[in-house]
C-alpha cells in the first residue's frame, strides 16, 4: 500500500523548493549510510530502544552504523524530517540491505524468526 504525501502540484510553486530543501542534509546524510552499509540504526540519546537494537546486533555479531540526533531535548527538528521521508514514526529507525524493517522490537522479531539472518545472506 504506498504512502500518501502531499504532491507537488498541491505545493505553491513559491514554497516548493523551502519543502524540498527543510533538512534535506539529514536525509542525505542516512540515505548515504543506508547506501553504504548492510545494516543502519537511526536513534537518539537517552532512548533505550535504540540501544535494544544495538546490543541485538553487537551479541549476533552484525555489524552496522549507528547515526544518532539529538536527545528528548534536542534535533528533534531533523528526527522530524527523518520520519516524515522514512514514514516511520519512532527511533530507532533500522534499514537492513536498504530496506527499513522498522524499530528494535521488529528487529527482534526478525532475528528470532531467522529473517535478518536471510536477508543478510548469511543462512
Amino acid at each position: 500500500m504506498p504512502r500518501s504525501i502531499l504532491d507537488e502540484a498541491h505545493i505553491h510553486p513559491s514554497i516548493r523548493e523551502a519543502v524540498a530543501a527543510r533538512h534535506a542534509e539529514v536525509v542525505r546524510e542516512v540515505q548515504n549510510a543506508v547506501a553504504a552499509n548492510d545494516v543502519v540504526v537511526i536513534g537518539m540519546a537517552q532512548n533505550p530502544f535504540p540501544k535494544k537494537a544495538r546490543r541485538l546486533l553487537d551479541a549476533a555479531g552484525i555489524p552496522y552504523a549507528y547515526l544518532e540526533y539529538g536527545s528528548y531535548f534536542a534535533q528533534w527538528r531533523r528526527r522530524n524530517a527523518l520520519k516524515m521521508w522514512a514514514g516511520w514514526p519512532t527511533m530507532p529507525m533500522i534499514f537492513v540491505k536498504g530496506v527499513l524493517v522498522g524499530g528494535a522490537d521488529d528487529l527482534q522479531r526478525l532475528h528470532a524468526s531467522g529473517e535478518l539472518a536471510r536477508m543478510l545472506g548469511k543462512t
